[in-house]
């Protein structure tokens, strides 16, 4: 006789005790800060527990611009899923070619080569390998940037903690103020025709960190001056979340390389890709097999990228996230400097990537944790640390923005009177 079994039911003990058997137990450990929680489903802005709680997702890193699981995005996936899912890479294979069709229509004029990894840290290993094999054997990046934890990535994120444990790194890399063009310029100047500058935009893991406006333009027409490379990671900045396709657009800058990634799979499927000129592209030109992955571009991921680019650009959330991300950071400024004046540093963002300095790090995990009792997801910046970052989504309709507005007040409030405790759960 066969007996047919229900689906798995599991428990946040059982979860937990795999966490610490087979995962990590500092993620473990995290978990119960946060009341032990587990997700079980999502659905544009909104994400729900196996208890049922229901939680306003402002954070994700910047990977939902347009929601969770949103219909476009999803259509195309189960189409390509039904079909086609991955590919033997030796015969030509439509999708991938769409997909870089679609990306580079969005692209700053004049990137026009895509290679297609899957996290963002392979697509700053692609930019850096692209400036070694065209002659650009130093690298530049910036205090403050965050870049990836992969050995080449890791070693233009000038954070101690992540570093140390894994040197030596790369060889030749320096790290210099961001926003100092001076500095940059001394740099370059001692070097000339041999230094690849990696830079961010704005920095999102340093704690939405904003330059001085003119600053991108000047790196560019620097980096031109001395024969360097330039490579933008725009893997968080990208997409939309800044108010414009990318944080090149709002200076006109023309990078060598421009890279991309979390939200361009949809919020469905990790995908990234380096974007090069012609130029800068060719040491991959020649030879197909000098850098290769074996998912680069495979049909699935590729179906995610053409429904992420359709979502955007139907729903033209890039007007959208400038436009919300403008009234989202006036009101948290005014709600972060009425109730919390005294543990307030700075409010600072752009577009839907808005950060709330406190004067310690310690703060910030606690209003991370008020926030989440009052059913809000954030996060807190890795190297900036005493930032809490909202990244939410393009998509949030007029009760999400008032849900997540009355969330912050409140949680603002609990965190001036001392009240933090461990998570209830949302609303």
């Amino acid at each position: 006789m066969t007996v047919i079994q229900g689906p798995r039911v599991d428990t946040e003990e059982e979860i937990l005790s795999l966490y610490r058997a087979h995962l990590s137990k500092g993620r473990a450990t995290l978990a119960e800060l946060f009341g032990s929680h587990m997700e079980v489903e999502s659905s544009g802005a909104w994400l729900t527990t196996s208890d049922g709680e229901r939680f306003l997702n402002a954070g994700g890193y910047g990977v939902f611009i347009m929601g969770a699981r949103h219909p476009i995005v999803m259509e195309e996936v189960e189409r390509q899923l039904r079909t086609h899912p991955t590919a033997t890479r030796i015969l030509l294979e439509p999708t991938v070619a769409r997909a870089a069709e679609a990306l580079v229509s969005v692209m700053p004029e004049g990137l026009d080569r895509v290679h297609f990894a899957l996290s963002g840290a392979e697509a700053v290993e692609t930019g850096l390998k692209l400036a070694r094999a065209g002659g650009h054997r130093r690298t530049v990046s910036m205090r403050g940037g965050y870049h990836g934890k992969t050995l080449g990535a890791l070693s233009t994120t000038a954070k101690e903690v992540y570093q140390a444990p894994f040197r030596p790194l790369l060889p030749d890399v320096q790290h210099l103020p961001f926003g100092d063009a001076e500095a940059l310029e001394a740099e370059l100047r001692a070097h000339p025709g041999e230094v690849c500058v990696i830079l961010e935009p704005v920095q999102g893991e340093g704690g939405v960190i904003i330059p001085p406006k003119g600053y991108l333009k000047r790196v560019e027409e620097l980096v031109r001056a001395y024969d360097g490379f330039l490579v933008l990671d725009e893997v968080q900045t990208g997409f939309g979340r800044l108010g414009e396709w990318w944080g090149a657009d709002t200076e006109g800058v023309v990078p060598d390389v421009l890279l991309t990634g979390k939200a361009l799979g949809g919020g469905v499927l990790p995908v990234s890709a380096a974007v090069a000129t012609r130029q800068a592209f060719r040491p991959f030109d020649k030879d197909p097999y000098v850098h290769t992955a074996t998912f680069s571009g495979q049909p699935l991921l590729m179906a995610a990228v053409q429904g992420a680019i359709r979502a955007v650009k139907e729903e033209r959330l890039v007007s959208r996230s400038m436009d919300l991300g403008a009234m989202l950071l006036s009101r948290v400024s005014d709600i972060a400097h009425r109730n919390i004046p005294g543990q307030l540093v700075d409010v600072r963002g752009q577009g839907l990537l808005i950060g709330v300095e406190l004067v310690e790090a310690g703060l910030a995990g606690e209003l991370l944790i008020e926030l989440f009792n009052h059913g809000v997801v954030a996060n807190h910046s890795m190297i900036g640390s005493s930032v809490v970052r909202f990244t939410p989504p393009a998509t949030l309709t007029d009760s999400d923005v008032n849900f997540f507005l009355e969330s912050f007040d409140k949680a603002t409030r609990d965190l001036i009177s001392g009240s933090a405790t461990m998570p209830e759960g949302g609303n």
